[in-house]
């Protein structure tokens, strides 16, 4: 749950780089689809982690018994229940959207997490995926809104995909480490610096006041981290 605001910031950034073609729309309007799109992605994140937790459990029941689904706080069925009422509730939020094309994206992020959840564990190449998903983040966000992709969003999802292969490489290699963990928390840190990279993203290609954005986001991830880790 610590790390929405970076899906947060995400849709901000893609939203914002994307204005140009939808800016005649009212502003309160504009603002409750901006709002209907971080939910639509927040659900899509959660239902990837849920359904990530169900493709890891015969792994979890041998090397990670307290998460969870094999600690027995939540039984398989109801995290099933719970992983497709999330990604059924992203898809509803894409058929309100202005743009078609919107929902179409959403359809295929939906398989590409699947695919990572799926085949994360037995192929390390799955790190594609996961820069794939964050990408698509962009992609969902601005076709809603435009039914296209502007340069701006493209050079940002471009930029934040190859953020997120580093960051999953080097989550991959932490667990090479003798102790299994780095001694400093280099993964929270490196997933708290992703709303900041949208934030120098919108600070170059719009106008430098939206870096503040950035480090709202940034702050909003470590305090989250106080209470869940986030990787």
């Amino acid at each position: 749950m610590s790390n929405l605001p970076t899906v947060w910031m995400n849709v901000l950034a893609a939203a914002v780089l994307s204005g140009a073609a939808w800016e005649g729309s009212p502003a309160a309007a504009s603002a409750l689809l901006v709002v209907l799109l971080l939910v639509a992605l927040s659900c899509f994140y959660c239902g990837g982690m849920a359904l990530n937790d169900l493709c890891d459990l015969e792994h979890d029941r041998m090397y990670q018994r307290y998460r969870p689904i094999p600690a027995g706080r939540i039984t398989p069925g109801r995290a099933r229940a719970v992983t497709l009422a999330l990604f059924a509730s992203a898809l509803a939020c894409l058929l309100l959207v202005p743009h078609h094309a919107g929902l179409a994206a959403g359809v295929m992020l939906l398989f590409v997490i699947w695919v990572y959840d799926h085949f994360h564990k037995r192929h390390p190449s799955t790190v594609f995926a996961m820069a794939g998903a964050r990408l698509l983040v962009y992609v969902v966000t601005a076709s809603a809104l435009t039914g296209g992709i502007s340069t701006g969003v493209g050079i940002a999802a471009l930029v934040q995909g190859a953020y997120v292969l580093l960051l999953t490489v080097v989550a991959r290699h932490e667990g090479r480490t003798a102790a299994g963990r780095y001694r400093w928390p280099v993964i929270p840190w490196m997933l708290a610096a992703m709303p900041l990279l949208d934030g120098v993203m919108l600070a170059v290609l719009v106008h430098p006041a939206w870096l503040l954005a950035g480090v709202v986001g940034m702050g909003l991830t470590r305090a989250g981290q106080r209470y869940v880790r986030g990787d």
